[in-house]
């Protein structure tokens, strides 16, 4: 059966899950995946750098609190890099200080969320991106 244009334009997006909790990568990796998206699950700071290079995501959610690097240097990191920084990163964490969603938005993110997460909400922020990139470019 034919797929409508919109599920293979969803199917076409590549969404990078960040985040050291197995419950939590599992938990954001199935609502992204259950919306048509392809995943791809990583636990650390350092790998989410190195994927995104590789892989080129259409869009990153990254946790914060994460050994290493964590998820406000990755998406520094991220943002500032020539062949990354067009990628949107939306920062995905329990830490809901107003200084928080400043400091990641700093650091280059494009939005934030916290958890516990809202289904809606955050397939609602995934799409406003994608749109925007889309109309971008």
């Amino acid at each position: 059966m034919l797929r409508t244009l919109r599920e293979r334009v969803v199917a076409a997006k590549k969404i990078m899950i960040v985040d050291d909790s197995p419950t939590d990568l599992a938990f954001i990796g199935g609502i992204v995946n259950k919306s048509g998206y392809e995943v791809i699950l990583v636990s650390s700071g350092d790998a989410a750098i190195r994927r995104a290079k590789l892989e080129q995501p259409n869009l990153i959610v990254m946790d914060l609190m994460m050994p290493g690097i964590n998820g406000f240097e990755a998406t520094r990191m991220l943002s500032r890099e020539e062949t990354t920084k067009h990628i949107p990163i939306i920062i995905c964490t329990k830490r809901n200080q107003e200084s928080d969603r400043i400091w990641g938005l700093r650091q280059g993110a494009k939005d934030f969320v916290n958890k516990p997460i809202s289904q809606s909400d955050l397939l609602e922020k995934i799409r406003a991106l994608l749109a925007l990139d889309q109309v971008a470019a």
